[in-house]
């Protein structure tokens, strides 16, 4: 994203006329994001690759230059997300470009960690590089925190802090991926303020994930050197963080959606805007497909009555200045790369034209330029490793109660990242404790699939309301191991063996038939499908969630994310439940606590 000597030189040159424009865009409305002005009748030189000049530019016109008549259209900077993993949308970092940058999404700062606890920086650079070869400006955060937490699961790799030193070396790398293991920054561990210190040292951007309440532990994690965080879900929380001089990144994902409980602050607090911005942390195919990308972040953000041009402020310049790119990124001003949208209507933020460095790459509908392939090598495909063909029996859990037995239980919050405390008494016959599906506790297991280790951890969820059949995931954040959950222990079996046969992915079962499947074989993460094949198969997948008895929104999300152990308060990893309140282990039967 540097913009070299010679390249100013000639954007300087052009300014003052001693050279033509590559490119003029005429009579567009430009959207100042600095000034939060809309300006009429404007035009946009723009040379080598980036904005030369801004104003009446018919002068700067040459024989060889390119002229793009907007017609009154909106001009807008490129959409910045500032914080997303590219793994949650199921695709290829290719793929989701494709679906993306038509959208306005034109930079993101990913953060590949669910890949990193599969294949460790290795798989990051896999990302990485894909994402150096394509239209879409993609810079990484390296990964804090793999696995998530060191004595709760057991991830497929991990990172050290002479991995993230050799990361931050890598072009295009911006700051250190969010930080979630924020007990252990707060109390001094080692690995984590020396991943932290390495990152400040190198003049880049130290991300963050903090979403405990309690004032001391979030001044001292700020006092550690943590800049952001986009788990902020009260106004009151976003306007604490705003006043200690954190960036408050505002979510609207798939499933965890922010914006109109934070949009307050904004529109009723009134508070300054230049230290927030709009990300989409998690998004899944089908919001892709029907409500776009970072563009329908900001319509949401419009929606609860924003200003748009604060709104497009959020998710471009003030993104840019976090990551200390604003001198080239953000805003349609002199010395930026020309990154620009054309847009009819601000509120519905649906571009026509997307040009992106100079080129324009996206018009009425389509593709002008090429997406190169990139092809994962065959390791990053066998990523599913079992000890051995799970067998039904594998899915019962054990008690030494005679006949009853109370037992913690993972209570989810239907589009919220986070679980609640839960207890239940159930059944236990011939030494298993039975579920109780007229209640909706239902069995809950983690498998490792890193080792081939044989680990298995068992516990209950309620909330998914499931009356039949199985479901099973590889997508389990962060370490990614095998999830299952069912009514039926057989179905449980066939839903795991599936998954390992096809190399990841997710699944539904019942009755021992799988009613769907959609295929992760990219480190039993990502799809190698297009969007629309993997859109399909997802939207067979709600429906078979919703035949098992499902009726909650995106409840695969919600699932993938109950192996977390970093987010209250508790959950399952492939060694037991975790309880995220105290960072330990826990008991699943409370006769044992």
């Amino acid at each position: 994203m540097i913009i070299t000597m010679d390249q100013r030189k000639k954007l300087a040159a052009t300014a003052l006329g001693k050279l033509k424009a590559d490119v003029v865009i005429q009579k567009g409305t430009l959207i100042n994001v600095h000034s939060n002005e809309t300006l009429p009748d404007i035009d946009i030189a723009i040379k080598a690759g980036c904005i030369a000049y801004i104003g009446e530019a018919s002068h700067l016109i040459g024989s060889a230059t390119e002229v793009i008549q907007a017609h009154g259209r909106f001009l807008t900077p490129g959409l910045i997300d500032g914080h997303m993993h590219v793994e949650s949308t199921m695709m290829s970092v290719t793929e989701f470009a494709k679906s993306a940058i038509k959208q306005g999404t034109t930079t993101i700062f990913m953060d590949p960690h669910e890949i990193a606890n599969v294949f460790g920086l290795e798989g990051v650079r896999w990302m990485h590089e894909e994402g150096q070869q394509l239209p879409l400006r993609v810079s990484t955060t390296i990964p804090s925190c793999v696995p998530a937490t060191e004595d709760l699961e057991d991830a497929g790799a991990e990172l050290t802090i002479k991995d993230i030193e050799e990361g931050l070396t890598w072009n295009n790398v911006s700051g250190l991926g969010e930080v979630m293991n924020f007990p252990g920054v707060i109390h001094g561990d080692e690995k984590m303020t020396g991943e932290i210190d390495a990152t400040i040292r190198a003049g880049k951007t130290v991300t963050g994930h903090m979403p405990a309440e309690d004032p001391a532990m979030l001044q001292a994690y700020i006092a550690s050197g943590v800049t952001s965080c986009h788990e902020t879900v009260t106004r009151e929380q976003a306007i604490e963080k705003l006043r200690l001089g954190m960036h408050v990144m505002i979510r609207e994902g798939s499933a965890w959606q922010d914006v109109k409980q934070l949009a307050p602050i904004i529109t009723k607090d009134h508070m300054p805007t230049d230290n927030l911005s709009l990300i989409t942390d998690d998004v899944y195919p089908q919001t892709l497909v029907s409500k776009g990308h970072l563009n329908h972040v900001v319509r949401r953000a419009i929606e609860e009555g924003i200003d748009p041009l604060v709104a497009l402020k959020l998710a471009t310049i003030n993104i840019a200045h976090y990551f200390n790119c604003g001198d080239t990124l953000g805003s349609l001003s002199p010395g930026k790369h020309a990154d620009i949208l054309m847009i009819d209507d601000l509120e519905e933020m649906k571009p026509s034209t997307v040009v992106i460095g100079g080129k324009m790459v996206y018009d009425q509908g389509n593709y002008l330029v090429s997406f190169p392939e990139y092809r994962y090598p065959d390791k990053a495909k066998n990523s599913v490793h079992l000890k051995e063909p799970l067998k039904a029996e594998d899915f019962y859990p054990k008690s030494a109660q005679k006949n009853k037995t109370e037992v913690q239980v993972i209570d989810i919050i239907e589009n919220n990242a986070r679980t609640k405390k839960g207890k239940a008494e159930l059944h236990v016959k011939d030494g298993i404790i039975e579920s109780d599906v007229t209640n909706d506790v239902i069995r809950l297991t983690c498998i490792d699939r890193h080792h081939g280790s044989g680990d298995i951890s068992h516990g209950f969820a309620r909330g998914f309301q499931l009356k039949s059949g199985a479901v099973a995931s590889t997508v389990a954040h962060d370490s990614h191991n095998l999830l299952v959950m069912g009514v039926s222990e057989e179905d449980m079996a066939i839903a795991a063996n599936h998954l390992a046969e096809i190399g990841g992915g997710m699944a539904a079962v019942e009755n021992g038939q799988i009613l769907a499947s959609v295929p992760m074989p990219i480190a039993g993460l990502m799809s190698e499908e297009p969007l629309e094949t993997v859109a399909a198969q997802v939207e067979k997948l709600e429906e078979a969630w919703k035949k098992l008895g499902c009726p909650i929104h995106a409840p695969f999300m919600t699932f993938s994310l109950i192996a977390l152990p970093v987010i209250p308060s508790l959950r399952i990893t492939n060694r037991g439940l975790a309880d995220v309140d105290s960072f330990a282990l826990t008991p699943l039967e409370i006769n044992e606590q």
